[in-house]
C-alpha cells in the first residue's frame, strides 16, 4: 500500500518537474523570438 502511494507521488512529482521545465523552456524560446523581432524591427 505505501509503495503504491509513494510511486504515485513520485510519478506526480516527476510530471510536475517535467511540465515546469517545458513551460520555462517555452517561455525562454518565446522571449528569444520576441527579442529577435524587436531587434529586427529597429533597423
Amino acid at each position: 500500500m505505501s509503495d503504491a502511494t509513494r510511486d504515485e507521488k513520485s510519478k506526480r512529482k516527476a510530471m510536475l518537474v517535467r511540465a515546469s521545465i517545458y513551460i520555462a523552456g517555452t517561455h525562454l524560446f518565446a522571449g528569444f523570438v520576441i527579442l529577435l523581432f524587436a531587434l529586427g524591427g529597429r533597423h
